[in-house]
């Protein structure tokens, strides 16, 4: 259970959970269209591996997965209408600017707590330019499927490079499986969810 737990646990010492509860609508902005389509066909990757949906428009949101690609920071503040959408605009910049930070993720919930919107920010640095674009985009995908700990990818990431070619790890995979069972919750902030969880991943011998 621990295993589990530690992948939704904050560093706040929280036990946060939330998977989607609607069909996920992607949109990438900042890219070619050779790289979008790898960046979409990951998000489908995953929502399969999940047994859950895609649409062509959410009803509340039209698209409630954004994605953004930028060279600096500095540039989020001129995409038009996006102080709308992240209202503490002004101040994210100069905090990622600070940290000097090349990635961020913003999540929405509904009133059930399940995420209904997810805002994704990469700024293109050297680290990233060099890794591939199916790599970069499996590995987005794997974090926006659900809401994970602040901390969970800190000393291992979500993915695995096999034969030279990055994967999925499999531990990752059947807590994600599990993790959108029917019967799950979408949302829970209590750690015996962990529990269910870990009884879910259980493989036949």
């Amino acid at each position: 259970m621990d295993d589990v737990a530690q992948f939704f646990t904050r560093a706040d010492d929280a036990y946060v959970f939330a998977r989607w509860g609607r069909p996920i609508v992607p949109v990438v902005f900042g890219v070619d269209d050779a790289t979008l389509s790898v960046f979409k066909g990951a998000i489908e990757a995953l929502v399969l591996l999940a047994d859950h949906q895609m649409a062509e428009t959410d009803p509340e949101l039209g698209v409630n997965v954004m994605m953004f690609f930028c060279r600096d920071w500095a540039e989020l503040p001129d995409v038009p209408n996006l102080d709308q959408l992240v209202p503490d605009l002004i101040p994210l910049v100069a905090k990622l600017q600070a940290a000097d930070a090349n990635q961020y993720r913003i999540f929405r919930f509904d009133p059930s707590g399940a995420i209904k919107a997810c805002f994704v920010f990469l700024r293109m640095d050297a680290h990233l330019e060099a890794v591939p674009a199916d790599t970069l985009a499996l590995s987005q995908a794997a974090q926006l499927i659900l809401l994970w700990s602040d901390t969970a990818f800190d000393q291992m990431p979500p993915l695995a490079v096999i034969e030279g070619q990055a994967v999925l790890r499999p531990e990752i995979a059947d807590v994600i499986r599990a993790a959108y069972d029917p019967v799950m919750p979408a949302a829970a902030q209590d750690a015996s969810h962990a529990l269910r969880l870990a009884a879910r991943m259980t493989r036949p011998a």
